[in-house]
């Protein structure tokens, strides 16, 4: 049997995995599971966990290796699980080398010994970052993902990524567009740009370019590209050339997912974020004048510490406000090392509750969008022949199979979770 790789986390896991799996297997690894973990809650790190255990059941004679974020900030921990027969840092799960030391480690005559469990250096450290041409994704995969940019300068109070991804850093802008043009020539339609804070992009490169310059040298010198989409944004970074591609560029897709977290302006500064209730607002009427059909999504924590029953309420006005149709809730999660664990800790009961009131509240927002959708014609992404996605990442079920990579296609309606749609 060849490398496995389980995935938690983010879309930037899901690319890193690609990359991990070609660089086990070029090792010459075989027979081995590895978990590219998150930590961006307790849950995560839990689910990991119960995932190895689990494997190990399944596989006993297969070799278990966690890496990611919860590897690197909790590398001890999983060392000690007894099922855990290596600990691989995220800088080194990108190299070659860290796979064949691993490879080594594993065929040492007397087994691997503890000193060369962990495999994790100082993520701090690392200042450059190599960009990853992914030759195995699969011909004609309608949608695929290019790194460019990972860590994190910032030091939001509730949040352990920095510590797990390291100080931000970026690939250059030529080796982006050299990736972008050989993907559309392997046939993906659509492109979209991952990163942990991807508007903080260039500021370590000569001239400190920025994330809508990369999205306007991409689409100026790779004009066979169909539709390029861009991950998560912090919306306080967003540059003038970013809004003007907005503006400008249909292939741009229509949809922002922005890091919001909290509608409250006491929460955002405990939170250390760097932009007030109403710069989000501002932020999210002033793209909406430059693309009215845009469709936007938001990150928000329920039940920070100290946050009271009317500064949540404010987070829950935002989805209105903000006129939001996708909502990714996180219930708060207390992290050891972070400053928010140091402060009055909201009742867990009380967590539960406000998370499931977001909940609804984005399911009600979705819900509107849906119902808006019904009657226009969209233009299609088919990821199978059943099923796609609209240029504002609206879920649609195909009443008959097609084929084609685009196409526009009529909204009949929905079923209150996709789209449904036939082929014009």
């Amino acid at each position: 049997m060849g490398v496995d790789v389980v995935t938690f986390g983010c879309r930037l896991n899901s690319f890193e995995s690609e990359v991990i799996r070609r660089e086990a297997e070029q090792s010459g690894l075989s027979d081995t599971i590895v978990i590219n973990s998150c930590a961006v809650t307790n849950e995560a790190v839990a689910q990991a966990r119960q995932s190895i255990r689990k494997l190990k059941r399944e596989r006993p004679h297969a070799r278990i290796v966690v890496t990611g974020c919860a590897a690197q900030t909790q590398s001890r921990m999983f060392a000690e699980m007894a099922e855990v027969d290596r600990v691989v840092g995220n800088d080194e799960k990108m190299r070659g080398d860290a796979w064949q030391a691993t490879r080594t480690a594993f065929e040492a005559p007397f087994g691997i010994d503890a000193s060369e469990k962990v495999a994790v250096a100082d993520i701090m450290a690392v200042t450059e970052m190599a960009p990853h041409l992914l030759d195995g994704f699969e011909r004609g995969l309608p949608r695929v993902f290019v790194q460019v940019q990972n860590g994190c300068d910032h030091r939001c109070t509730f949040c352990i990524i920095p510590y797990g991804r390291g100080n931000s850093r970026s690939v250059p802008m030529g080796a982006v567009v050299d990736q972008v043009r050989a993907l559309v020539e392997r046939g993906h339609a659509e492109i979209v740009l991952t990163g942990v804070d991807l508007t903080s992009y260039g500021a370590d490169l000569p001239g400190a370019p920025k994330l809508g310059q990369l999205t306007r040298q991409i689409l100026r010198h790779v004009p066979e590209l169909k539709r390029l989409r861009i991950s998560s944004i912090d919306s306080i970074e967003a540059d003038r050339d970013l809004l003007d591609v907005i503006a400008d560029d249909a292939r741009l897709m229509p949809h922002l997912h922005l890091s919001l977290q909290s509608g409250d302006d006491m929460i955002l500064k405990r939170m250390k974020r760097r932009h007030s209730r109403k710069d989000a607002i501002d932020f999210c009427a002033q793209v909406r004048r430059l693309r009215p059909d845009i469709a936007l999504g938001a990150d928000i924590i329920a039940g920070f510490p100290t946050e009271s029953e009317e500064m949540f309420a404010r987070s829950l006005d935002l989805v209105e406000e903000c006129d939001l149709t996708f909502l990714h809730v996180f219930p708060y999660s207390r992290r050891p090392g972070t400053p928010a664990a140091r402060m009055p800790q909201v009742d867990g009961g009380a967590i539960k509750e406000r998370a499931r009131r977001l909940r609804a509240a984005g399911e009600a927002a979705l819900l509107r969008r849906l119902d808006a959708e019904v009657g226009a014609t969209r233009e299609v992404l088919i990821e199978s022949g059943t099923q796609g996605r609209t240029e504002h990442f609206l879920p649609v079920a195909i009443e008959r199979d097609v084929q084609g990579m685009v196409r526009a296609m009529t909204i009949r309606g929905h079923d209150n979770a996709r789209l449904i749609a036939s082929g014009r």
